[in-house]
């Protein structure tokens, strides 16, 4: 059964991946890369749980979850911002 969900796992990534790579505008581009990262995680718990370690391997997809939070976080403030300093003067002034 989880060689099944491996398979249905991978056909979903491919299928995110290839959105990733031809969406047309920049906002589908980071939302088919955040599933294909979620995708990953299931992938990788799933394998932890098929070589019978699910601790070790539980503990790697919940530190990737959390890379993959800050990454899109940061991608999206470079989309929308064009940098990823802290608010300097141009952001200052534009807030006022």
């Amino acid at each position: 059964m989880l060689t099944l969900l491996v398979f249905v796992l991978l056909a979903a990534m491919s299928l995110a991946l290839v959105r990733a790579v031809r969406g047309p505008t920049v906002y589908d581009r980071i939302l088919a890369a955040n599933a294909f990262s979620t995708k990953t995680i299931v992938m990788v718990a799933v394998f932890g749980f098929m070589v019978g370690q699910p601790d070790l391997y539980l503990d790697i997809a919940l530190m990737y979850s959390l890379i993959g939070f800050i990454a899109t976080v940061a991608v999206l403030k470079m989309a929308e911002f064009g940098n990823l300093g802290a608010a300097g003067s141009d952001t200052q002034s534009r807030l006022k």
